[in-house]
């Protein structure tokens, strides 16, 4: 196959003592005309080449089903209003809703902001959203062209008209309200004039900002930075009872947690006190209890616990750490609620305010997509999903226990029916999920999709995306892996698989890999594997590491370039997981395994279909240029090496639904024409 030409400079630098080549720098530039007639090339040929496979049809027509059917988010209940997104199916983007009561939102409830207004391609999308506590405001976050920079805009809840108040150059936070409604804080990134979400520049520090409602951006106050630290990162959040300004500090994406609390008063902030002023354990502010802090912490308790805390820092336990994984906790009006983890399951429990009367409450599905509550509020809200089936939330009544399910938020009738599926917990050199379609005999081995992420203590359950059902509905197994890196067994898994200990979870891939293949489900030739972000450097690094175990890879929008991520954007804060190669250890262990560099020339490589956005500015699309380049010339096997490059979207979030369809039914259309599995008749 004679792909289109990426020319080789002779770029060597010298790291610690190895001389390392990057013939491919000069893609590091999304903005040059030789990078962008490279991306339109690229996406020629591959459109050439997807335009002969006769299964693209059916997925193309599978998917677009699919992102028809009407679907629904999780209700949130703020400051006596209730608020959900809700699509019919023929939305880019999700529309917000508004209502004074739940049984008014169940009806139907008001337009309060459409998404889909906001660009003409759909490509812009709302990100977080407050509610000033005079429930007066409607503070929203702009995310243009899937872009990580935010824009804040102000609404009128009550007749839904917008207030003329901006706010420019945001990131990484929401609005948060002052008690009084008059002003909230954000966390600003200068950004120079540029913010257009192509630019690969390392981000400087953030600055906690506040800004009061009706006043230019320009005389916002400074209430918090760290100048010199930049990757430090501030979490504001207002106590329950009005009286603390709470802000945790982090160091990049590591979860070890600084705490401190500001006294409000009408003068503004006091001088804050230090709860906790060392990087070591992740801390969580939930609530007030008295003149004690509520927090959720992995402090001697590697699964987590909940804890009582006085000012000075002293600990006193409220709910012990236990054998399932603390996930997340949330204050109700009577008392707590927490999320655990049970074997990558979750489980919903609640208890009064002193830890006392613990009761599970059933609410099935596969994975939590939203929970939410307040201390204000005798109920709670929380939608969990399936592999075929999108968002069902339920409300729980937290003095009772009681539970409904709110299946009419989804307003609409049409789109697709996914098919009756089995999903089966396998432990085998780690656990994973074996999903398949319940009406297939599965006596002979079969074509599979194998997905996975491990890292950055993120849980990974067998929850909803869109390509799952039509993988199903086609005949495929699905196979979801707990790696450890991940935090479905705690932070001892999580630090199983980072730093050093990051080539476990390649070896944890591959491992359930061979299991696959050593019970029968399926073969090499016809396992495809998938992952997005840190999984795309996952499938990188492994099929880099054993091409001959898989028939297909499928990297989206991976970190792919080991020695050079933290030279961009916000990729040194991975350091926690990744560490950095400016030291001398670290530089040996990235380049071990860095995708990148570890592309042989003469190897057979599985087929391959890079995915990546023109505007993402979290992982650089410059990760997934330099890794096809590479490819594509080291090949020697006859299986064609892929990019897709999508325009005008970022690292995934706020994509409208047609080209999430696109995307999905190009890399679905890829895997079974490699694999060999035949989709039935339309």
């Amino acid at each position: 196959m004679t792909y289109p030409e990426s020319r080789r400079d002779d770029v060597v630098e010298t790291l610690h003592g190895r001389e390392i080549a990057d013939p491919y720098r000069w893609l590091e530039d999304p903005d040059s005309a030789d990078t962008q007639d490279w991306v339109n090339r690229q996406n020629a040929f591959t459109e050439a080449e997807l335009s002969g496979y006769p299964e693209r049809e059916w997925f193309r027509t599978t998917l677009s089903a699919i992102l028809a059917r009407p679907r629904a988010g999780v209700p949130e209940k703020k400051a006596g209003w209730y608020f959900v997104g809700r699509n019919d199916g023929t939305r880019a983007q999700d529309v917000i809703y508004v209502a004074e009561s739940l049984d008014e939102l169940l009806s139907g409830g008001r337009v309060l902001i459409d998404p889909n207004t906001l660009s003409e391609d759909g490509t812009d999308s709302l990100g977080t959203f407050t509610v000033s506590p005079d429930g007066k405001y409607f503070a929203y976050g702009i995310n243009e062209s899937g872009s990580d920079w935010t824009t804040f805009r102000l609404l009128d809840i009550a007749t839904g008209t917008p207030v003329d108040d901006v706010v420019s150059e945001a990131k990484f936070s929401e609005a948060t309200w002052l008690p009084d409604s008059s002003a909230y804080l954000y966390l600003h990134y200068p950004s120079s004039g540029r913010a257009e979400g192509t630019e690969t520049t390392s981000l400087t520090g953030g600055r906690l900002m506040l800004h009061r409602v009706g006043t230019p951006q320009s005389d916002d106050e400074l209430v918090l930075s760290f100048p010199g630290k930049d990757q430090f990162f501030i979490t504001p959040e207002v106590s329950d009872d009005d009286r603390y300004l709470v802000v945790h500090i982090t160091e990049g994406t590591d979860p070890s947690t600084r705490l401190w609390v500001y006294p409000i008063s009408s003068d503004g902030f006091g001088e804050p006190v230090k709860v906790v002023d060392e990087f070591v354990d992740e801390i969580a502010f939930v609530r007030m209890s008295g003149d004690r802090l509520v927090l959720r912490t992995d402090r001697g308790a590697p699964r987590g616990r909940v804890v009582l805390s006085d000012l000075a820092g002293e600990f006193t336990d409220l709910i012990p750490e236990a054998e399932s994984t603390l996930q997340a906790v949330r204050a109700t009006a009577d008392g707590l609620a927490t999320l655990t983890l049970v074997d990558a399951q979750s489980v919903l429990t609640l208890y009064a305010l002193d830890g006392s009367g613990a009761r599970v409450v059933d609410v099935p599905g596969g994975g939590v997509v939203g929970f939410n509550a307040g201390p204000k509020y005798a109920e709670l809200f929380i939608g969990l999903s399936t592999t075929t089936n999108p968002t069902l939330s339920y409300v729980v009544a937290t003095d009772s226990g009681g539970v409904r399910a709110l299946p009419e938020l989804v307003r609409g009738t049409g789109g697709f029916t996914p098919p009756e599926v089995t999903v089966t917990r396998v432990h085998g050199p780690v656990p994973y999920f074996l999903i398949t379609r319940a009406d297939l005999d599965f006596s002979a081995p079969r074509p599979t999709l194998m997905w996975g992420y491990g890292g950055f203590r993120i849980p990974v359950q067998a929850d909803y995306r869109p390509g799952w059902p039509a993988w199903l509905a086609a005949g495929g197994v699905l196979v979801i892996t707990n790696l450890r890196g991940g935090g479905e067994y705690g932070s001892d898994w999580h630090d199983a698989g980072r730093l050093k200990n990051k080539q476990n979870v390649f070896d944890d891939f591959i491992a359930v890999a061979e299991h696959l293949r050593d019970t029968g489900v399926t073969t090499p030739s016809q396992l495809a594997i998938h992952g997005r972000s840190n999984g795309g450097l996952l499938v990188g690094a492994v099929m880099t590491q054993r091409p001959d175990l898989f028939a297909v890879a499928l990297p989206g929008v991976g970190v792919l370039d080991m020695l050079r991520f933290h030279l961009f954007t916000v990729g040194a804060a991975w350091a926690s997981d990744y560490g950095l190669p400016d030291d001398p250890d670290q530089f040996e262990d990235l380049f071990a395994y860095s995708p990148l560099h570890r592309v042989s020339d003469g190897t057979a490589y599985p087929a391959t279909l890079v995915v990546t956005g023109d505007h993402d500015d979290r992982v650089v699309p410059l990760h997934s240029h330099k890794f096809i380049a590479a490819l594509q010339n080291a090949q020697s096997g006859p299986q064609p090496v892929l990019t897709r490059v999508e325009v005008n979207t970022g690292h995934g979030f706020g994509k409208p639904a047609a080209m999430v369809a696109s995307e999905w039914a190009d890399l679905l259309a890829f895997a079974a024409h490699h694999v060999g599995l035949v989709p039935p008749e339309q």
